[in-house]
């Protein structure tokens, strides 16, 4: 009988240990398990993030890139405007200057034609009266 109890011992120690390594084998299965399921949350997780933040960054580009269409327009509206400005001040003083030169050279020749005049007299010529169109 003690062989027999002790052969009963053996199985015994020897199913339960088997039984045991089952244990481990089924609590590794399920740490991986749990492991494998938090990397697959932490990997969406990420590509919500960063699916948002390219949108993010898509809408500020967009927003920049209208931003810089106002500005550049704003500015070719302002560079039109002062070159208008500056063209039809010049063509104002052109004609201003225009202008002033005709009167003061019709005012010369006047006063030429006056002294001319006088000094014809002045020699006993005759001198032809001017026109009072002063021309």
């Amino acid at each position: 009988m003690r062989i027999t109890s002790l052969i009963a011992a053996l199985v015994t120690t020897v199913a339960l240990a088997a039984l045991a390594q089952e244990g481990a084998v089924q609590d590794i299965k399920q740490g991986a398990k749990k492991t494998g399921e938090k990397i697959k949350e932490g990997v969406e997780t990420v590509g919500e993030k960063t699916k948002e933040a390219a949108k993010t960054v898509g809408e500020k580009t967009k927003q920049t890139a209208e931003t810089v269409g106002e500005k550049t327009k704003e500015t070719g509206e302002t560079v039109a405007r002062k070159t208008k400005e500056t063209l039809e001040g010049t063509g104002e003083k052109t004609t201003q200057t225009a202008r002033k030169t005709h009167r003061e050279s019709r005012t010369t020749s006047n006063k030429a034609k006056t002294e001319t005049a006088e000094q014809q007299s002045a020699n006993g010529e005759s001198t032809p009266t001017p026109s009072p169109s002063g021309r």
